[in-house]
């Protein structure tokens, strides 16, 4: 599905009151999401055991 299509039917979905900031945000998060799962794809995530060690060093007192 190519953007274009992915925004048409986000708006679709949203209800008929919708404002355009969150219209807004909800682009934005599927760009972000979007945006992830192609670094994930191009080899460039982050592995959970890495999340997990920064997570564990944030908590660690």
């Amino acid at each position: 599905m190519s953007d274009k299509e992915t925004v048409l039917e986000l708006v679709k979905r949203l209800p008929p009151d919708v404002s355009i900031r969150h219209i807004i945000q909800e682009i934005e998060f599927i760009a972000a999401v979007q945006e992830g799962l192609d670094e994930i794809d191009q080899g460039q995530g982050v592995s959970i055991e890495a999340v997990e060690q920064m997570i564990e060093s944030w908590t660690t007192v």
